[in-house]
């Protein structure tokens, strides 16, 4: 057998109940074209949940034995529009404990991936650290740690974040190792500022760079 619910009205102006005559009311249901008061319609002892949370809403509905669906009318749109629920109150508990449950799970689940992506991530730095020492080995250990670093820095978009940089492929390695010696170790940024297009900006410190480089590359 379906159930129906019943319906609760939120009335856009002031009524009274029609059999006690308590008023004005917050909600009532219609019997008849007449307002009657929850109390009246034997609904009084139900809880308001109002609509927004789909779990708590769900497992409060499931679990009342009487419920009702509160309604409001648009008067712009000409139509009614859900509000929420009334459910007993046990039931709204014994829902809100269960979602509280969820969310502590959740929440542990999201620290327990974040400190894998934390390793993960850990893991990939310092991978790139040894191979940049080992393709480097005259470069600073200090100065590898920070390339490193720098270029796998989460949300970058850098070398140490794409497949090739993963993989430790040897030109994403050089050519992180590069950029890093052009910021640092030359004046192209004061080019850069100066207004020097970048082409031609990187075209003068080339040569700086390889002098680095070639240092760097001595064992």
């Amino acid at each position: 057998m379906d159930l129906v619910a019943p319906v609760v009205v939120e009335p856009l102006r002031r009524r009274r109940c029609s059999e006690c005559r308590q008023g004005p009311l917050e909600r009532m249901i219609v019997e008849f074209n007449a307002p009657v008061c929850l109390d009246c319609a034997d609904l009084g002892h139900l809880v308001f949940l109002r609509r927004g949370d789909t779990a708590l809403t769900r497992r409060a509905r499931e679990g009342s034995g009487l419920w009702a669906l509160v309604v409001r009318h648009n008067r712009r749109r000409t139509r009614y529009e859900r509000q929420g629920l009334l459910v007993e109150e046990a039931a709204l508990a014994r829902a809100e404990a269960a979602c509280l449950a969820d969310a502590e799970a959740r929440a542990r689940r999201r620290a327990r991936d974040a400190a894998r992506r934390a390793e993960r991530d850990a893991e990939v730095t310092a991978a790139l650290e040894a191979e940049i020492l080992r393709l480097f080995p005259g470069c600073p250990p200090e100065r590898a740690a920070g390339i490193a670093a720098h270029a796998s820095a989460k949300g970058s978009g850098r070398v140490g974040r794409t497949a090739a940089g993963r993989s430790l492929d040897r030109g994403a390695v050089t050519a992180a190792v590069r950029a890093a010696v052009r910021h640092v170790d030359t004046d192209y940024d004061a080019l850069l500022m100066s207004g020097i297009p970048r082409h031609q900006a990187r075209t003068r410190v080339a040569p700086a760079i390889e002098a680095v480089l070639r240092t760097w590359r001595a064992d």
